[in-house]
């Protein structure tokens, strides 16, 4: 199957969670995000993934979607929205539910990841935008197909996955990350049902744990250690 490499890169602190909302403390959080950001660059990618959680918070403003009416019922494939973009913000949002005031975030290009299910309404309204957008399954989002989809109808060759927990997770049980770039912070969250690197969805048949193998590890300011690793599939 043709597709990008997938790298998942995260911070988390030293017991695995990854909502800084919890740290309650806005001076370690920027300086903890800066570095997220700074060692992000240094992978030579053509596009970054999140949830529709993790894009609402932090990348649409929380827009509200204006979904119109089409002039015809709409067709379940691909829509390019900019055939000559060369990086790529790829939001999944299988319900159809982000809003957007332009199609691009950041300077990348935005790819919405649907299912079948999404109204005619919502596409239009994507279309009209120049949001780019694919069909990953009728109810459920095959991420195989995601990226498949992804390595043919766009220049993308690296992808980075970003979170959240359970879009980690969903690609971890399909064994679909090929490295990991985790931050660990040092701090100690303790907050209990708080989302971790990884969380495979209940709805899914979780597989076996996933085997690791150690490849760099460094010691940052601050305190922060990076560790990465390659996963043995």
């Amino acid at each position: 199957m043709k597709r990008p490499r997938v790298i998942c890169h995260m911070m988390s602190t030293v017991d695995g969670k990854i909502l800084s909302a919890n740290w309650k403390d806005e001076d370690i959080t920027q300086t903890f995000s800066g570095y997220f950001e700074k060692y992000h660059e240094t992978f030579t990618s053509q596009a970054w993934m999140c949830g529709r959680i993790t894009m609402e918070r932090d990348f649409s403003g929380g827009v509200e979607p204006q979904p119109q009416t089409p002039p015809q019922p709409i067709a379940r494939q691909a829509f390019i929205g900019n055939k000559d973009a060369t990086s790529f913000a790829i939001a999944v949002d299988a319900h159809g539910k982000l809003g957007w005031d332009s199609n691009e975030t950041g300077g990348d290009h935005i790819i919405e990841v649907l299912t079948e299910q999404v109204s005619d309404e919502y596409l239009y309204y994507l279309q009209q935008k120049r949001i780019s957008y694919l069909f990953a399954g009728e109810k459920e989002v095959d991420f195989a197909s995601v990226l498949e989809q992804l390595a043919t109808l766009f220049p993308i060759q690296t992808l980075m996955l970003e979170g959240g927990g359970h879009l980690n997770g969903s690609l971890l049980n399909a064994g679909l990350i090929d490295e990991l770039s985790l931050l660990l912070l040092p701090l100690a969250d303790g907050t209990p049902k708080s989302p971790t690197t990884f969380e495979v969805s209940e709805y899914l048949a979780k597989g076996p744990a996933t085997r690791l193998q150690l490849t760099q590890v460094q010691q940052l300011d601050n305190d922060v250690v990076w560790l990465k690793y390659l996963f043995n599939h």
